[in-house]
């Protein structure tokens, strides 16, 4: 890879976040209203941009109450019949339960959250797996904050660090590399998990620290991709899902021709979709119209962010590190070709073979039903143990741990309202 690749992955992912990719052939056939300003109508053309990257204020206008009532009225005139929409996206979940988008939407249009929190997927193994790395002497073992507090087997990261463990929160996995230079006579692991947004930082890290010569510095990888798991839980007998919302964070990184298929194949309508209130209620309102229509196609309404073959510098350095793997998720098991593992190229820089914990396994506690909520099966309070034996401060699983958690979100806006399920 030509050296300046690797600022041409930070420049592009920069330049994408400030929405400079929107103007810039976001907008294709398969892309219907590949606009998303919130002011302009359903049909309206698109506006012509010029080159600079937009001016965009990305929380007044798309939390703009009119026009949030305006796209909830639009959808109770369109809805004929039931629907079930399915967002693959934690950020989306949060917002749908903390501004209560779901309450306005028709009782017949049911919205159910799949598996889109990175953490909450990462099986129990990989934690324990992680504890164990990080328990040794010797090592310097750093991960996200919300890692932390995700239980495994018997204990947590925390419990690890409140022992003695030298265990770090960093805010990117670069600074883990900072860490294993300054440190040379530590091991230096970093906890490499997330879907496609967050693979070419950890892409990067590892490229930087072979490129350094930093023989001190691993990735403990457990990286999953969107589409195989799409594909698995249309193919579930559990399924009810006829429409998805994309997560336009991983779609800004990988496009969405991967979508395409899905849709052609199992007759669904998927829709790009933001993460505010204004954009949440788009994206139902464009799904529902294919679904009304009998359309079954991929829709990008988060043109600000999200072109349809996505970051090409950012899928190039991906190529160069990862390979596609089978990868085990939390509540879903197995899903062939559902993940990113490093190449032989990197495997010095693979934890799980440095330290011997390839082939931990683990069973996920019965009493958390953290499985049949990310399928969209059950509502958090559908759990005889949400908010009494699971809480944030004592979660069973990871969805009662994780910011982007769809326990959490129940927990945290909802439970005066809610009663939990009682135990059959």
């Amino acid at each position: 890879m030509p050296p300046e690749l690797a600022g041409n992955v930070l420049i592009s992912n920069w330049w994408l976040h400030r929405g400079g990719g929107a103007g810039r052939g976001g907008s294709t056939a398969a892309t219907k209203s590949g606009h998303d300003h919130p002011v302009a109508t359903l049909d309206a053309p698109a506006p012509v941009r010029d080159r600079r990257p937009p001016e965009m204020k990305f929380v007044d206008e798309y939390r703009d109450a009119k026009l949030a009532e305006d796209y909830a009225q639009r959808i109770a005139r369109l809805v004929t019949q039931p629907w079930t929409i399915m967002e693959i996206c934690g950020g989306q979940t949060h917002a749908i339960v903390k501004f209560g988008i779901d309450s306005l939407l028709p009782p017949t249009v049911a919205l159910v959250h799949g598996p889109g929190c990175p953490v909450c997927v990462t099986p129990l193994e990989l934690i324990d797996k992680a504890i164990a790395i990080a328990s040794q002497p010797g090592v310097t073992f750093c991960s996200f904050g919300d890692m932390l507090r995700v239980p495994g087997s018997r204990q947590d990261l925390l419990a690890v660090k409140a022992a003695g463990g030298d265990v770090r929160i960093v805010y990117s996995p670069l600074d883990a590399v900072k860490v294993a230079r300054a440190q040379p006579d530590r091991q230096v692991v970093f906890f490499a998990i997330g879907f496609e947004t967050t693979a070419p930082a950890n892409a990067m890290a590892v490229f930087q620290a072979r490129q350094e010569g930093l023989k001190n510095f691993s990735l403990l990888v457990s990286h999953v991709l969107v589409p195989p798991a799409m594909e698995a839980l249309l193919g579930s007998p559990l399924n009810r899902v006829q429409g998805f919302l994309a997560a336009g964070h991983v779609c800004t990184v990988m496009g969405f021709a991967a979508y395409e298929p899905l849709a052609a194949k199992h007759r669904v309508p998927i829709v790009v979709t933001g993460f505010e209130p204004v954009d949440v209620l788009r994206g139902i309102h464009q799904c529902l119209r294919q679904l009304e229509a009998g359309r079954a196609e991929v829709e990008n309404a988060y043109g600000r962010a999200v072109r349809r073959e996505g970051n090409l510098p950012a899928q190039a350095l991906l190529q160069q590190v990862f390979r596609v793997v089978d990868r085990k998720w939390r509540g879903l098991g197995t899903i062939p070709q559902s993940g990113w593992g490093l190449r032989e190229d990197f495997a010095d820089y693979d934890a799980e073979r440095r330290f011997g914990v390839a082939e931990y396994t683990a069973e996920e506690p019965a009493e958390c039903l953290s499985g049949l909520i990310l399928q969209g099966v059950k509502k958090p309070h559908e759990c005889p143990a949400f908010g009494t034996r699971c809480t944030p401060e004592h979660p069973l699983g990871a969805t009662m741990v994780s910011n982007e958690g769809a326990c959490a979100a129940y927990y945290r806006y909802r439970r005066t309202n809610l009663k939990p399920a009682t135990a059959a």
